[in-house]
Parts: C-alpha cells; sequence; structure tokens
C-alpha cells in the first residue's frame, strides 16, 4: 500500500526534477495577424552560418535539445529606431537536429514536424515594443508558421544595434499543441506541452 501511495509522488517529483521551460516567460498565442507594412531602412542579414536558433523539448523521464541548421533572415530599422523595425526570417524544417540521432528522424516524421510535407517555417514580426518579461529591452509580436499552421505570438528580446551589426537573443517556451503538434510519446513516459525557444541573432549590415 505504502509503494502506490508513493508512486503518485515519485511520478511528479520526476515532471518537476525534467522541466526546462518551468521559470521561461511563455510566449503568447493568439490567431494570425495582419502583415505589417512594409519597413523602409537599413537592412541587417543573419543566418545558420552565424546565428543559431535551437530549442529543448522534455518528457516525464529527461529533455532533449535541437536546432535548427538552416535558416536565413533579415532584420530592417529605421535609422536607430528599434521599435519601428522589423523582422523576418525563413526556416528549413528538414535541417533540425537533436542530440539523439533516432529523435531527429522521429521529430522529421508526421508525428512531430512532418518535413516532408511541410519542409519550411517562418516568422514574420508584426510589432516591436520597448520593454518586456525578465528584463528583456523589447517584446516582439509576429506570425509564426510551423507545420503549416499560423499563429501570432509575442514574446520577449534582448536586442541591442551597434553600428553596422544587431543582436538578438530570446528564451522563452511555447506550447507546441497550439502548432499542431500533439503527438502524446509513451504512456509511461508522456511528452510536455511546452517547448523552450532560444535565439542568439547576429545581424549584419547589407
Amino acid at each position: 500500500m505504502k509503494i502506490l501511495l508513493a508512486a503518485p509522488l515519485l511520478l511528479a517529483f520526476a515532471i518537476g526534477c525534467n522541466d526546462p521551460a518551468k521559470d521561461k516567460p511563455q510566449a503568447t498565442t493568439d490567431t494570425a495577424k495582419a502583415a505589417a507594412a512594409p519597413v523602409q531602412g537599413t537592412s541587417y542579414a543573419f543566418s545558420g552560418a552565424d546565428s543559431t536558433f535551437g530549442f529543448i523539448g522534455a518528457k516525464v523521464t529527461g529533455s532533449h535539445e535541437g536546432s535548427f541548421k538552416t535558416f536565413q533572415g533579415k532584420v530592417v530599422i529605421p535609422g536607430t529606431d528599434i521599435e519601428k523595425g522589423s523582422v523576418t526570417v525563413d526556416v528549413d524544417a528538414t535541417s533540425v537536429v537533436t542530440d539523439s540521432e533516432k529523435l531527429t528522424g522521429h521529430l522529421k516524421s508526421p508525428d512531430f514536424f512532418d518535413t516532408e510535407k511541410f519542409p519550411k517555417a517562418r516568422f514574420e514580426s508584426t510589432s516591436v515594443k520597448k520593454g518586456g518579461d525578465g528584463g528583456a529591452t523589447h517584446t516582439v509580436t509576429g506570425n509564426l508558421t510551423i507545420r503549416g499552421v499560423t499563429k501570432s505570438v509575442t514574446f520577449p528580446v534582448k536586442a541591442q544595434l551597434n553600428g553596422d551589426a544587431f543582436a538578438l537573443d530570446a528564451e522563452f517556451k511555447i506550447n507546441r499543441k497550439d502548432f499542431g503538434i500533439v503527438y502524446a510519446g509513451r504512456a509511461d513516459d508522456l511528452i510536455k506541452d511546452d517547448v523552450v525557444i532560444k535565439l542568439a541573432i547576429k545581424a549584419k549590415k547589407g
């Protein structure tokens, strides 16, 4: 009887210990918004060669880190006014890699990103506001398309314009189910809904 009573407590402890998203800011998700008007200004380009687009997913028994290796994007800023700027990025979903070869293959399957059917993901900002949670310099809102599903997401970032370079760092969590990724995992090793997104963008003028 004691073992039966202790089992739920041990499971709850395991779930709490393997939650990398626990203390991360939650991105808010809404219906997609109308595209913003094109921004005129200085362009700063970035790609997987100089920037990183990582993520951390978790289940009851542990977590896995991954990233997208191939992507390219552009930040456009009028003068030095980041709040009037825009950011777009196109991601090759087939370039996903993780710390497990088996998991990498599974993520490309219809259970997750279904990369054969949806080989591309895209983000296009609709607004940039000053300030944000956790010491963020700005809060970005934009339309994110994953697996053919487009949602408006809002998340905090730390952004800095320094001469011919623009840097953006962010770490927040999104709910994978908002984008139709609903695979539950094994009954005894369920996958968590929240996924941590880690961005380190280093964009250069021109």
